[in-house]
């Protein structure tokens, strides 16, 4: 597939070619990648643009955006989201609605009303979630680039399962205006790419203040790609205590990527952070309460297919049983319980202390270091119905979710293999707002072990 930076030199015959090209080999491909290939429809598309696959949870104007829900099944979106207005200002188009979890709820895209998209190095394994189908299509080769969402790894860990490169930026440097909301305070949309530039590329077109979303950030932003330098020597903190909770396979390309770093120059420290399981538990607590009202709003009233006849309560009881899949059930419920009187200080209270305690840990590992290095899960991707538990899906995020609730950057870019050929991932997380740094680290570092696919 010919890359997005290869792709912007393109005139208009040969973008069109592209497109046509690219919906045949869209309809011949059985990854599930897209909805339109679970629905055995023409995949959807808006404008004339280079093709860029659309995370079902963005909205494009006249498209049906559903979340992969069965609660918003025929919903047609009366407007742009402000990223997807971005991407149209720079010649790129929306193209095909990229699978996902329900209501970005999950680490496996399996659980879509649509059905699961495959992992395209191993049928049996899954993609990761909740942005699966972005990773798996760009990962296919039947997508130039995508967009998907990160509110807790959402981006980073498919794209590690996929051997594809996926990046958060820092909370409020994308527009969320027109982004279904999962946990308003987590959430993030981010690029996923076939290499490093070609993330930056797509993150400038992307990012930028907008005054439709009160939690955009209003700072001075200068383009990162331009500017990319693989030769810039950093300090790259390593957190031990993360790394020994991984795989043995993860532990090597851990210390590939080290050793990989060290023989360009770089240096390595060595940090320690808050257990795991702290964090953890802060970030579901925080992300059901506020998962809780958001949905709210899917109610057979405002929103959601309208279902049960005897009466007020039992249209909201009816609606939200057979809208919502189970995952999302249980999250909501969760989080209305974390909220609810008695309780809401004992745990949401208590988690968003430990939330700040995770950013202030971030801040003294960056006095000391321009970037951490770290696992994005412990294992490569797992087979289909490996996660016995809701509990054993969630620990698939261990090492993702403390970023978001720090609101920092970080891209995941693949490494090296397992010894079934599974790709592994690690990410490099920066400051706020320094996502310069963040791309000449990744940059560095792709270029130094030099991935096969």
């Amino acid at each position: 597939m010919i890359t997005l930076k290869e792709a912007l030199k393109l005139n208009s015959d040969d973008i069109k070619k592209l497109r046509e090209n690219l919906a045949l080999k869209i309809k011949e491909n059985d990854t599930g990648a897209y909805v339109e290939q679970l629905t055995n429809s023409d995949v959807t598309t808006s404008g004339e643009g280079i093709p860029i696959a659309i995370k079902d949870i963005i909205n494009v104007k006249e498209w049906n955006i559903t979340c992969c829900s069965n609660i918003l099944k025929g919903y047609v979106s009366p407007y742009d989201a402000t990223v997807i207005k971005n991407l149209r200002e720079n010649g790129l188009s929306p193209f095909g609605r990229a699978n996902m979890d329900e209501f970005a709820m999950g680490s496996s895209t399996d659980t879509s009303c649509y059905g699961k998209t495959l992992n395209p190095h191993n049928p049996n394994k899954t993609a990761g979630g909740s942005s699966g189908g972005s990773a798996a299509a760009v990962a296919a080769g039947i997508a130039v680039a995508a967009l998907g969402t990160d509110t807790g790894g959402s981006v980073r860990q498919p794209a590690a399962y996929c051997g594809v490169v996926g990046m958060k930026p820092t909370y409020g440097r994308v527009s969320r205006y027109g982004i279904t909301a999962y946990s308003s305070s987590l959430d993030q949309c981010g690029p996923i790419t076939q290499n490093v530039e070609d993330a930056a590329i797509l993150y400038d077109i992307i990012s930028g203040h907008d005054s439709m979303d009160s939690t955009s950030a209003n700072v001075n932003y200068e383009a990162v790609a331009p500017k990319l330098n693989s030769e810039k020597k950093l300090k790259i903190a390593v957190i031990d205590n993360f790394v020994e909770q991984a795989s043995p396979a993860i532990k090597a390309a851990f210390e590939k990527a080290v050793k990989a770093y060290e023989d360009a120059g770089h240096e390595i420290v060595h940090k320690n952070m808050l257990d795991t399981d702290k964090i953890l538990s802060s970030y579901y607590i925080v992300a059901t309460a506020e998962a809780s009202a958001n949905l709210s709003r899917f109610d057979g009233v405002r929103y959601g297919n309208r279902k049960g006849e005897s009466g007020l309560k039992d249209m909201y009881i009816q609606t939200k049983s057979q809208g919502f899949g189970d995952e999302v059930q249980k999250r909501i419920m969760l989080g209305s319980f974390v909220l609810s009187s008695g309780y809401y200080d004992a745990y949401y209270i208590k988690a968003q202390k430990v939330r700040h305690l995770i950013k202030d840990e971030y801040e003294a590992i960056f006095k000391d270091a321009d970037l951490i290095l770290s696992p994005v899960a412990p294992t490569t991707a797992p087979e289909f119905g490996s996660f016995k538990t809701s509990l054993e899906m969630y620990l698939s995020d261990i090492y993702t979710i403390s970023v978001n609730l720090a609101g920092l950057p970080a891209i995941s870019l693949p490494i090296d293999k397992d010894e079934d050929g599974m790709p592994i991932g690690l990410q490099l997380i920066g400051r706020a707002y320094d996502e310069q740094t963040m791309f000449d680290g990744a940059l560095a570092l792709e270029k130094a072990v030099n991935y096969s696919k």
